[in-house]
């Protein structure tokens, strides 16, 4: 190993400080293989470095000789052991200078091959780059212990929205016992939908986490179904909305979107956390909204739904007829047909991490229990209506013991009459005709497009006006459909 003096040595340090401090400043790491091939370079000799007292070699300079390890093995496992810190000897005609890295067994060891002895600034250098490669194996195992908290935190995130979704806070906090994020001990909470960049989200989402793997009182997710939305969950201390901690992460929010002009935020009324998805949807109705709006930050202030204008007992006398050949069938099958009245099927599948074949099975399950196509838009609009009948009802409240209504006949009655114009009055009725045109081509752009004689582009432009007009999510979710659906219907019935 050649080399002399202090000033040589000195000099060799500054180089290698210079090259760990380059990779710092680009924000890229620093492979230890880098760092033998400099050594190498520097010090003229040949640097294996041997991962445990098996004599793995885990990284090397092209010309090491491997046959070596096989003379140093009894040598290498001292030194992996603990039992000595360094070591120098000979072998086949070549000068081996070893030293042990870090302090936990088995420990690695830097191995170091010349023709020519070592020189004492040699052995320096090469301990000194023992050292920057035991300092770079902690960070790469602190970083790689870092990604998997993340990683780990951002499930228990998502099983926590998907609990309060299933409408199971009690769920969400036995999930989290130990640590019970604050947002599962609020009385209600709003849903703040931001559309963003995907590759912002995850930004986001870390800049606002605390050390717990939560955003203090509120809980930022990262939806699995549609790509450019973090749904926030946020703590509503107040009935209106008014507490410091809502304002506060909602505040910081607006200003997002306010300086960036591709973002836009939808944001629900106070609900009750067993009552998450009802927020959900009211966000994403807020989101489609806010799409045209100047400041792209729409508040929901839907009307009152169909379901609060029907005659109470009748109309959960009907629904729940409609639904209970579900009572004979799994769970999980019933949480997927739910999840389709909401979001298109490749959607549920990306938002519960099953396939599409695994969920379409289940729907076809749902299917043949209910006697219904879940395809066709106006029979999802019926399930999805007698969902919020009998979800908005006490399981044990008594329904009506005539025999039950048909929903057509639910649809007659003068509060549904009022409810379909009020809910129709902003469209113009070109907007309406592409309506109608849409829903009978069972909301296919296209379909709707050939029989107005229009391109698919117009037809698409007026859904996305009727979505600002109406204040529905027709065309992400496509949750507002079924509103349009049975407005539609009314309006007909009445017309006919």
């Amino acid at each position: 190993m050649g080399g002399t003096g202090a000033q040589w040595q000195a000099g060799q340090l500054d180089g290698l400080l210079r090259q760990v401090r380059h990779h710092a400043f680009r924000g890229a790491e620093l492979d230890a293989r880098e760092v033998l091939d400099w050594l190498h370079r520097q010090a003229g000799v040949d640097v294996a470095l041997v991962g445990d007292d098996a004599g793995t070699v885990e990284l090397a300079t092209a010309d090491f000789p491997r046959e070596i390890l096989r003379t140093l093995a009894p040598l290498l496992a001292r030194l992996s052991g603990g039992e000595l810190a360094a070591a120098a000897t000979q072998t086949d005609s070549l000068y081996v200078h070893c030293e042990a890295l870090g302090a936990k067994g088995p420990r690695p060891v830097l191995v170091a091959a010349g023709r020519s002895a070592p020189t004492h600034e040699a052995v320096a250098l090469a301990s000194h780059t023992g050292s920057v490669i035991t300092l770079l194996r902690r960070v790469q195992d602190a970083d790689l212990a870092w990604r998997g908290y993340q990683h780990k935190a951002r499930q228990v995130r998502f099983a926590v929205l998907q609990a309060l979704l299933a409408g199971e806070p009690a769920l969400a906090r036995r999930m989290t016992t130990g640590a019970v994020p604050p947002l599962l001990e609020a009385d209600r909470l709003r849903v703040h939908l931001l559309h963003c960049p995907t590759g912002d989200r995850d930004r986001i989402t870390r800049a606002h986490q605390d050390s717990s793997g939560y955003h203090g009182p509120d809980l930022m997710v990262q939806c699995p179904a549609f790509k450019e939305h973090l749904i926030c969950l946020i703590a509503d201390a107040n009935e209106d909305g008014s507490g410091g901690q809502a304002r506060g992460r909602g505040e910081a929010l607006r200003r997002m979107v306010r300086d960036n002009p591709r973002y836009a935020l939808g944001i629900s009324g106070p609900h009750p956390l067993s009552a998450t998805a009802a927020a959900y949807s009211q966000a994403a109705h807020a989101l489609a909204a806010a799409r045209t709006v100047p400041g792209r930050v729409a508040l929901y202030h839907g009307q009152t739904p169909l379901g609060g204008v029907l005659p109470r007992r009748p109309s959960l006398t009907w629904a729940r007829a409609l639904l209970r050949p579900l009572d004979s069938l799994p769970k999980v099958t019933v949480d997927i047909t739910r999840f389709l009245m909401s979001m298109p099927r490749s959607a549920v599948a990306r938002l519960l991490d099953l396939s599409r074949n695994t969920v379409t099975a289940h729907i076809r399950r749902a299917e043949g229990a209910l006697g219904l196509d879940l395809d066709d838009v106006r029979s999802r609009a019926e399930v999805h209506l007698a969902l919020a009948l009998t979800s908005a009802c006490a399981a044990s409240e008594p329904g009506d013991h005539h025999p039950p209504l048909t929903l057509d006949d639910l649809l007659r009655t003068e509060p549904a009459a009022a409810w379909a114009q009020s809910f129709l009055r902003p469209l113009q009725a070109t907007h309406r005709r592409t309506l109608q045109a849409w829903i009978d081509a069972n909301a296919d752009a296209q379909q709707a497009a050939r029989s107005l004689d229009l391109s698919r582009n117009t037809v698409r432009t007026h859904l996305r006006t009727a979505e600002a007009l109406l204040g529905r999510d027709l065309l992400t979710t496509g949750v507002g459909v079924h509103d349009v659906v049975h407005a539609l219907r009314i309006t007909a019935a009445r017309s006919a």
